[in-house]
């Protein structure tokens, strides 16, 4: 996936962009936790964890991989 917008309004968002979770960044889906909440991500090789309200401000799109539609 590849981050396209971020809504910063949020000051917990802002600190996430510093760990370089900004626009064109790649992430990974890694797994969500038993009740959904937190999520984990993995961005430049380090997982992280968001809470799904954080995480809905990041606007993704996925990447396509060989021989797969977008």
């Amino acid at each position: 996936m590849r981050i396209d917008a971020v809504d910063s309004s949020d000051p917990v968002v802002q600190r996430l962009m510093v760990l370089g979770l900004v626009e064109q960044a790649e992430i990974s889906f890694l797994r969500a936790s038993h009740g959904g909440d937190p999520l984990e991500f993995r961005i430049f090789g380090t997982a992280i964890s968001l809470r799904r309200d954080h995480a809905s401000r990041f606007a993704v799109s996925r990447l396509a991989t060989d021989g797969e539609p977008r």
